[in-house]
């Protein structure tokens, strides 16, 4: 018999038909080529999202203010001036240019209202910007001139020009507004030694009363002691 044939038989035998040759199976669900554009399409976004903006303080959002308007005011400076040549001169002026956005009544020396804290009525003495506001400022830019990479050593803002000039400042407005300048005494904390001190201080100070007070007794009773031997 044919082997050929025998094969045939065989596979007609078991499946009932034609054989199952590799080229006669059909897969009509299976692709020939597999995409991952729909699987990728299709899975949930897994990027990680930008963290969300730092909230920066009210000091922090107050300086980056402060610095812009400085720096407007260098760009519109005539002429226009760069930071790196900018003296403590250049920032008299600017707090004098601030002069005009001011909202502080300060009397000048005509004035019949000059010295006095709470003036009774209206008077034609120009706005000033406040001391306090004008020291806070400069604090402020001082900070920002550092973090924004300035030499300290050559920071305009922390010249003993300025420094005198924000003195003056305070010391005539408080002659004009009849407000005197009391600087606040900040209070260190007691060491251990001070503390040994002061407690020692305080017991003298107790065991002195005691010792008065035991002198005292005794002078008193031996007065009338003596009192007592000379009436007999």
């Amino acid at each position: 018999m044919d082997p050929s044939a025998r094969r045939s038989g065989g596979s007609s035998s078991t499946g009932g038909g034609g054989g199952l040759t590799p080229s006669s199976v059909d897969f009509p669900n299976l692709p020939t080529t597999i995409s991952l554009t729909p699987i990728l399409s299709s899975t949930p976004d897994q990027t990680i999202p930008p963290p969300p903006p730092t909230t920066l303080s009210r000091y922090e959002s107050q300086k980056r203010r402060d610095w812009n308007t400085f720096l407007h005011y260098l760009q519109n400076h005539k002429p226009p001036l760069s930071l790196p040549r900018c003296s403590g001169a250049h920032v008299i002026e600017f707090l004098r240019y601030l002069d005009q956005f001011g909202k502080t009544k300060v009397h000048s020396l005509g004035c019949a209202f000059f010295g006095h804290p709470s003036p009774p009525g209206p008077c034609a003495c120009p706005l000033r910007q406040a001391w306090g506001s004008l020291d806070a400022l400069i604090g402020r830019l001082r900070a920002a001139y550092d973090e924004s990479g300035g030499i300290p050593d050559t920071n305009p803002f922390a010249s003993r020009a300025v420094r005198f000039y924000l003195r003056d400042v305070r010391d005539s407005q408080a002659k004009a507004r009849g407000i005197p300048y009391h600087k606040k005494k900040r209070k260190r904390p007691l060491t251990d030694a001070a503390v040994a001190e002061s407690s020692s201080s305080r017991s003298d100070v107790g065991l002195d009363e005691v010792q008065g007070s035991t002198s005292t007794g005794g002078a008193e009773a031996g007065g009338r002691s003596s009192s007592s031997s000379s009436a007999s």
